[in-house]
């Protein structure tokens, strides 16, 4: 037998495609790109991150070592006792309860009308709409300070002084709001909006029944942020409330800076306590946000 007649080797199964190997050179070019983005973005987050770190420590440091020369990042002797003592000095109790009540009604009211609103904005065509818009935007472009006069003299007439209400009411409508589900509105296809027409839908069932589900990311990214927004808030609960069983979490903090002296341990610790919901709330949503299948429903 000569070699010609030698049986060859069988490379694959009859039907089986051979894998391809990757080039070498194209794996080692993507990760050579990829190294500096990465590095990049570990330097920013540690710069984020250590301000934070060093805020979170100090309030388990005692008073007298929070100034104490050298600086240290960690406690020599780690208490809770700026937690208590801040816990202790100021109803944290009854602010939690409060601004609690504003953020869920605040939110739920913001999320409402601004799905409403750019969903008006994004499907229906009239002039009056845009003009709206850009009233809307136009609100965007003012500081918040020039606006704080005429709203608390209309919030004092509707008779909402010294109310959650007054707090609750000027924080429905968000130009942010807005805006975001207006955008989104308009990446959804008006092929699925005139299928559900032919299909004998009313516009109010196209809204509910399709509208809205899809747009549950945007509706949980603005709930996150609403939420945010109004636990933070200072500057509008002070002007409205002057009754202590009234205060946010944020006037409560601010009842423990003293008018001789200001104790950096109890208002770090009570600075903490007031983290800790936005932290949960972000924890529990983060995975929903910006998550949106805008052609969900439609056949390719």
């Amino acid at each position: 037998m000569t070699t010609t007649d030698m049986p060859r080797p069988v490379d694959a199964e009859p039907g089986r495609a051979v894998p391809k190997k990757r080039p070498r050179s194209a794996a080692g070019g993507g990760l050579r790109r990829a190294v500096p983005a990465t590095t990049l973005l570990w330097v920013l987050a540690a710069l984020y991150a250590v301000p934070v770190l060093w805020f979170v420590l100090s309030s388990f440091k005692p008073a007298g070592d929070l100034f104490s020369l050298p600086l240290t990042l960690f406690p020599h002797d780690p208490t809770v006792s700026g937690y208590k003592a801040a816990w202790e000095s100021a109803n944290f109790s009854q602010y939690f309860i409060n601004t609690t009540i504003v953020c869920v009604i605040a939110t739920i009211l913001t999320v409402g009308v601004s799905c409403c609103t750019g969903y008006a904005l994004a499907k229906y065509d009239n002039k009056w709409l845009k003009v709206f818009f850009v009233g809307i935007l136009a609100t965007t472009m003012l500081p918040s300070e020039v606006m704080l006069a005429p709203q608390f003299l209309v919030v004092r007439d509707l008779g909402l002084y010294n109310s959650l209400a007054g707090i609750i009411l000027p924080a429905v409508l968000t130009a942010t709001g807005c805006f975001m589900f207006r955008q989104f509105f308009l990446t959804v296809p008006d092929e699925l909006i005139e299928a559900a027409r032919i299909d004998g839908a009313r516009e109010l069932s196209i809204f509910l029944r399709i509208m809205v589900p899809l747009s549950r990311p945007i509706m949980l990214t603005l709930a996150i942020l609403s939420f945010q927004w109004r636990w933070n808030d200072y500057i509008w609960p002070l002007l409205m409330l002057n009754d202590p069983e009234k205060f946010t979490v944020q006037i409560g903090i601010q009842s423990l800076v003293g008018a001789q002296n200001i104790n950096w341990s109890v208002l770090l610790g009570g600075s903490v306590i007031s983290m800790i919901p936005l932290i949960v709330v972000f924890l529990v949503f983060q995975r929903y946000v910006m998550n949106a299948d805008i052609n969900a429903g439609l056949k390719d």
